[in-house]
């Protein structure tokens, strides 16, 4: 790890007095999780001197409640890093899924003789938090500052240049030109930055369990579309299994009666079942009843917010790990020369700021509709109904489940056209008796 080298009056003299004189580094990161490590060297490969700040004193902490699963969009930031290997080598598995629906499973398959299709890893926290972390920590120019907790930010004329956190030898002062919370959904730099949260209800609950030698149908991620119900099962490395479930909210006092009953019941009534009884469970079950959806303007003067410090969706998309990562790239990408004093700050985080509402604002606006625990609505029954019936389609709502396209790609007029000619091919090919055709698309 590096040491803070004392700042060049040159950099201080571009922005005139208002921002003061002598940073200790150009970011202070506030959370060394998955956003702030992946900042914390993206930052430094371009010149930046950052302070990596983790509150919890164990380098091998990590986040329990978690999906544990990197978005095929979250692929080229994890390349960047170069991590590839390392996740290989740990062994991450490889995420392509296929889904349960009311018109069967829709099983994404590669075009005959087109490119595979694109994949992220499942991962379990416990080994990639720390992976990634330690990475962080040997990158020059990073210093990781375990036990350091953030209670408040340095704020000069309206704008904020440093924090203050408490750590093993008492409280201290870290002054930069940029803060970045990278500290999840309750962030405290939010909250001292005085950046409110917007919020949407969450109208299901969710637990998960991990499980060893669970056979899954071939190998590969499954999740469950129940209408409104969701489930999900995640092979993970060392051979573990995340299963999770996702109930409506109508089902919460059931499962609080008996909670390992109601969870091991909801999971052998899934079609195709994982076989939970003959696995081991290495686990407790664990979960939330309450997990609103959030988001956050992802800037303020002189601090940027990243992963679900910004914007935190439903949990049963498995995204969060991905848009943690990914919105680190776009913050090194926009903002690494300013922070260097070598451009306007401001301007940087205004670019910063408009890339990850075009990149993530409609994703979580369909999420936030979806986790009011309804069924799918017309749209989502046309283009799922043809997914589950047509590899093209089903190619396609790949795309889009690993947020590899936006809302408007997935339903352009020709993804419509082709899912409409799916179905009515196929209601022409073998027309249902009478009494399922109405639970038909």
């Amino acid at each position: 790890m590096t040491r803070p080298r004392p700042e060049s009056a040159g950099h201080d003299a571009e922005y005139g007095a208002g921002y003061g004189a002598g940073y200790d580094y150009d970011a202070v990161i506030s959370g060394a999780g998955l956003a702030g490590s992946a900042a914390a060297i993206l930052l430094a490969r371009r010149g930046a001197r950052v302070a990596l700040l983790e509150r919890r004193s164990d380098p091998e902490a990590y986040k329990v409640l978690c999906t544990h699963s990197l978005q095929a969009s979250a692929y080229p930031v994890l390349d960047e890093l170069g991590l590839i290997p390392a996740l290989e080598e740990a062994g991450a598995v490889r995420n392509v899924a296929r889904s349960y629906t009311r018109w069967g499973w829709i099983e994404p398959k590669a075009a005959p003789a087109g490119p595979e299709l694109p994949y992220g890893y499942n991962i379990r926290r416990s080994t990639l938090d720390p992976l990634i972390r330690s990475h962080a920590a040997e990158t020059p120019g990073v210093d990781l500052l375990l036990g350091h907790h953030v209670t408040g930010l340095v704020r000069e004329a309206g704008r904020t240049l440093g924090v203050r956190a408490s750590t093993p030898q008492g409280e201290r002062g870290i002054r930069a030109r940029l803060v970045v919370g990278a500290d999840g959904k309750d962030s405290a730099v939010a909250k001292f930055a005085g950046v409110p949260a917007r919020l949407y209800e969450n109208a299901r609950f969710g637990y998960l369990a991990h499980f060893r030698n669970l056979p899954l149908h071939g190998g590969i991620s499954h999740t469950w579309f129940l209408e409104p119900d969701m489930a999900y099962a995640f092979p993970n490395d060392d051979g573990v299994t995340v299963i999770a479930v996702l109930p409506g909210k109508g089902r919460l006092p059931a499962f609080r009666e008996d909670l390992e009953g109601s969870f091991f019941a909801f999971v052998r009534a899934l079609p195709e079942a994982p076989p939970i009884d003959s696995a081991e469970r290495i686990t407790k079950i664990i979960g939330t009843v309450d997990y609103p959806l959030h988001s956050r303007k992802p800037t303020a003067p002189g601090v940027a917010l990243i992963g679900d410090a910004a914007l935190t969706t439903d949990p049963l998309w498995g995204v969060g790990c991905g848009w943690a990562l990914q919105s680190a790239q776009w913050l090194a990408e926009a903002v690494a020369s300013a922070a260097t004093g070598r451009g306007d700050l401001d301007r940087a985080l205004m670019v910063y700021a408009r890339r990850h509402r075009r990149r993530l604002q409609g994703h979580q606006y369909l999420a936030a509709d979806f986790a009011k625990a309804r069924p799918f609505n017309p749209l989502e029954r046309l283009m799922f109904s043809a997914a589950a019936r047509d590899e093209s389609v089903a190619r396609h709502v790949h795309l889009f489940a690993s947020r590899l396209i936006g809302p408007l790609r997935f339903l352009n007029p020709r993804a419509v056209a082709k899912a409409s000619a799916v179905n009515i091919k196929h209601r022409g090919a073998a027309a249902p008796p009478a009494h399922l055709s109405r639970t038909g698309s």
